[in-house]
């Protein structure tokens, strides 16, 4: 059964959401310094809006749930004694924000003591739409209002647009998989990050693969995808926890299709 939050999650989660776009935007176009996180050649971009939105929903749940845990992106672990966890992405897609190009995203996940990602917030603060995800349900919110959204009902991954951020960073086996899927499905779309997840909760992407993920990379996903009525679980057709390879599906026909090359490379 899933766990209940006994607090209004979605409330918190849009205060953080709202904290988010205050210090994001100001740097959106206006990258003046861009960090590297790796070494050895490889480059992670990281800038200060990432940083500066992150320390502003710490501050926003330092104040309303200082009792919770956080796991974030950018400043890592703070222990908690609730049993829960917020998981934050302050800027998913720091590439596209880099570029300028409006895919990026703020993920902010809750997660309960099991590991389970409970609810979710997509925002896209440059297109003012954000996504919601919680126990039963799925909405959008923009300036018009809050309405409830939904996936498709494509059942059939020939027919099916599918989406992955970059098949490049996949492992050859992975890569290998995802080429059946591409070979497969009717459009494909790369370079969306969890813009694409969120779209499939809005009806119009029906399939998104992708591995590698870090828990704050995929917490916020699961509950909007579930919620909008679609399925999320990992390479090998197991209900996905935030992590690793996650496969996000409109309908149990294309989830069954895709999983027939997925599993050949699931971890």
């Amino acid at each position: 059964m899933t766990t209940q939050p006994d607090f209004d999650a979605v409330s918190i989660a849009c205060a953080l959401a709202d904290a988010a776009r205050i210090a994001i935007m100001p740097h959106f176009r206006a990258v003046t310094d861009i960090e590297n996180k790796l070494s050895g050649g490889d480059f992670d971009p990281v800038t200060e809006a990432d940083k500066a939105a992150e320390r502003a929903m710490r501050a926003v749940l330092a104040d309303l749930r200082p009792d919770d845990a956080i796991h974030g992106e950018e400043y890592g672990l703070k222990d908690g004694t609730s049993g829960w966890t917020w998981v934050l992405d302050p800027i998913d897609g720091t590439r596209a924000f880099v570029a300028g190009l409006p895919v990026w995203t703020t993920l902010i996940g809750l997660v309960d003591d099991k590991g389970d990602a409970i609810v979710g917030i997509i925002d896209q603060p440059i297109l003012d739409e954000r996504y919601i995800g919680y126990p039963g349900g799925a909405e959008l919110e923009t300036a018009s209002g809050r309405h409830p959204i939904s996936v498709s009902n494509c059942d059939d991954l020939r027919e099916a647009v599918i989406a992955t951020t970059d098949p490049f960073i996949m492992t050859m086996p992975e890569q290998g998989a995802w080429s059946h899927l591409r070979a497969t499905a009717r459009i494909v779309r790369y370079g969306l990050d969890a813009y694409a997840y969120a779209r499939i909760a809005g009806g119009t992407i029906d399939l998104v693969a992708e591995s590698g993920l870090a828990p704050y990379d995929a917490a916020a996903l699961i509950p909007i995808v579930r919620g909008a009525g679609g399925l999320a679980c990992d390479w090998r057709g197991n209900p996905a926890k935030p992590g690793g390879q996650l496969v996000c599906a409109a309908s149990q026909g294309i989830l069954d299709q895709a999983l027939i090359s997925l599993r050949r490379s699931a971890e």
